[in-house]
């Protein structure tokens, strides 16, 4: 029996602490349950309230920093499952994923940059996170972040 069987043991093995559920920065809440669908809203690279990356990836960001960025933005759209649930034992699937990328306009591998986010969510929900996923690309972002992180899951009533 693996016994890091939960989310919440497997962030601790890993060394990592969910940042504080950002709030929202409009007119419209963080996340939002429809039956039993979770849907987080954008989620940028924050710690503490302060963007982490800004820039298009291509011109002002490289690949690893943009792995960096999107893996940072799932760990806060993370912390918005668990302020929406409690316990992220409760997310039974996380299956869908999508990001909004900043990339320059010569620049083509950003599916390597959002397989940051992938990764974490396989990390911390192994095969809870087996997900579908969608790559959108902007050239101008809010406050000149790299990305947005969105998740779809499906979550336990109980």
């Amino acid at each position: 029996m693996n016994i890091l069987n939960t989310p919440e043991l497997r962030l601790q093995a890993a060394g990592l602490h969910l940042p504080r559920p950002a709030p929202a920065l409009g007119n419209y809440v963080p996340w939002s349950i429809v039956g039993n669908t979770l849907m987080t809203s954008g989620q940028f690279p924050w710690i503490d309230g302060q963007l982490q990356y800004r820039g298009r990836l291509g011109r002002d960001l490289d690949l690893e920093q943009g792995y960096a960025a999107c893996r940072l933005a799932a760990l806060n759209a993370i912390a918005q499952l668990k302020d929406a649930v409690g316990e992220l034992s409760r997310i039974r699937q996380i299956y869908r994923l999508e990001g909004v990328l900043n990339v320059a306009e010569d620049f083509y591998d950003h599916p390597k940059a959002l397989d940051g986010a992938s990764d974490i969510l396989v990390e911390i929900f192994a095969e809870r996170a087996r997900h579908t996923r969608m790559i959108w690309s902007n050239p101008v972002m809010p406050m000149d972040g790299f990305c947005l992180v969105y998740l779809f899951a499906e979550i336990d009533h109980h």
